[in-house]
């Protein structure tokens, strides 16, 4: 296969891996509720839905190992913890997600079957792809993305030629912080470090053992699944936007996708969301079920007994957590988001950063400022953060849930600030 062939094919199936639930259902949510204002709802979804995924692909592309090696300049227990529990939370919430909205968007409409049933159906179909991950990257870039492009495309172009309607006014009391803590439900950074690993050691098995050449590769392959994800977030936003004024206030996720659909495609509308649906959520659960399964085989020396089981009790998870309603799962995954998401947006940035200026002594200092200031976030998120309001106050952002980012930067410039003048006194102390 020539060069650039294979870099095509794995930037179609990193964008297909990356394209799941919470990237379809999210972004017309948000077109329809900023309204005039959804380009800045739209810069703000794209840092924490694109730049930062693709930051994480990039990251691997430089580590060239798994998510153990994004974190372990702060510590091997640190590194260890951080994988179990990313896992964790990738196998529980946003796989099963997936196949909650397949359900509720692409089989509940024509067949009206119980959401066990769906979510068992499906996850047999994810177990069967996991098993024969020596093939993921052609059976997802080559055959399944294409099919998602062209429908997303479709329904693009037909809302932006059919919208006659005068756009809403914004809702949102930021819509800029809006798009950012929205981009968060995509699970996107959580998937740039978990699908990252995946395409490592796929085209390690596909016959990629240079590092230099898998790290061109991979870097391309992003460059072309930031793109697409671009391209397809802002679309999709803007259509919301364009046809808001048809949506009532109250409207949910999943019904202004609905409707959007059938409003651009007509009568087959619904059908041909019902496909794009399906699709996109069953590459992106293949995703997180290959890459956790991928972690547990490596901790017990590349036993593929460990990668099956894992792979079975992963998708036995799904099918337990994927028949709850889209709604509830979204709500319950804000804690974890609020926890996790933090980290990770410092461990893609500093794994992406010069090694200069990423010693093991600012990842130490700037994971853990990040992790302490992300609490009130965490706690806020369960309705338990009354007793620090007085130290929130002054925290700049955490109004936003945003307070950990400028403690973090902060950190994160002191401690260079720091080693650069350890570094330049070393060089200057007389000799004896």
């Amino acid at each position: 296969m020539s060069k650039n062939r294979e870099i095509w094919i794995t930037g179609f199936a990193l964008f297909a891996l990356f394209f799941g639930a919470g990237n379809l259902i999210l972004p017309p949510f948000l077109g329809v509720n900023s309204g005039n204002q959804w380009w800045l709802v739209f810069f703000g979804f794209i840092i924490t839905a694109v730049f930062i995924p693709i930051l994480g692909i990039l990251a691997h592309a430089k580590v060239q190992g798994t998510m153990y090696d994004l974190g372990k300049k702060v510590a091997p227990w640190f590194s260890s913890l951080y994988c179990v529990v990313m896992y964790l939370i990738a196998v529980t919430i946003p796989a099963p997600r997936t196949a909650s909205v397949a359900h509720e968007m692409a089989i509940h409409p024509f067949f009206g079957t119980s959401p066990l049933l769906t979510s068992s159906l499906y996850f047999i179909l994810i177990f069967i792809f996991v098993i024969n991950r020596s093939k993921l990257i052609e059976l997802i870039g080559k055959f399944l993305t294409p099919i998602i492009v062209v429908i997303l495309v479709a329904i693009i172009a037909l809302a932006w030629g059919s919208s006659t309607q005068y756009m809403n006014s914004n809702t949102f009391d930021v819509p800029f912080v809006s798009g950012i803590l929205e981009g968060y439900q995509t699970f996107d950074a959580i998937g740039g470090v978990v699908v990252g690993a995946v395409i490592i050691i796929s085209l390690n098995l596909r016959g990629h053992t240079s590092y230099k050449d898998t790290k061109t590769l991979i870097t391309k392959a992003g460059f072309i699944a930031g793109v697409g994800l671009l391209l397809i977030y802002g679309g999709l936003i803007f259509s919301g936007a364009l046809l808001s004024a048809e949506f009532s206030e109250n409207a949910t996720r999943t019904e202004i996708l609905t409707s959007l659909s059938s409003q651009t495609l007509g009568a087959t509308g619904t059908s041909f969301l019902s496909i794009l649906v399906a699709l996109a959520c069953f590459t992106t659960a293949v995703g997180i079920v290959t890459g956790t399964s991928d972690y547990v085989k490596g901790i017990f020396k590349n036993s593929q007994k460990a990668y099956v089981i894992t792979a079975f009790i992963s998708c036995v998870l799904g099918v337990v957590i994927g028949h709850f309603e889209v709604s509830f799962i979204i709500k319950a995954a804000i804690p974890a988001l609020m926890f996790i998401y933090p980290i990770t947006i410092v461990l893609i940035l500093l794994n992406v950063v010069s090694s200069k200026l990423a010693s093991p002594t600012v990842f130490k200092g700037v994971v853990f400022i990040t992790f302490l200031f992300s609490i009130p976030d965490f706690l806020g998120s369960l309705q338990l953060s009354d007793f620090l309001k007085p130290i929130i106050y002054w925290i700049p952002l955490s109004s936003k849930s945003l307070g950990w980012v400028l403690p973090a930067l902060t950190m994160f410039i002191a401690l260079n600030v720091y080693n650069h003048h350890q570094k330049r006194s070393t060089r200057e102390a007389p000799t004896s």
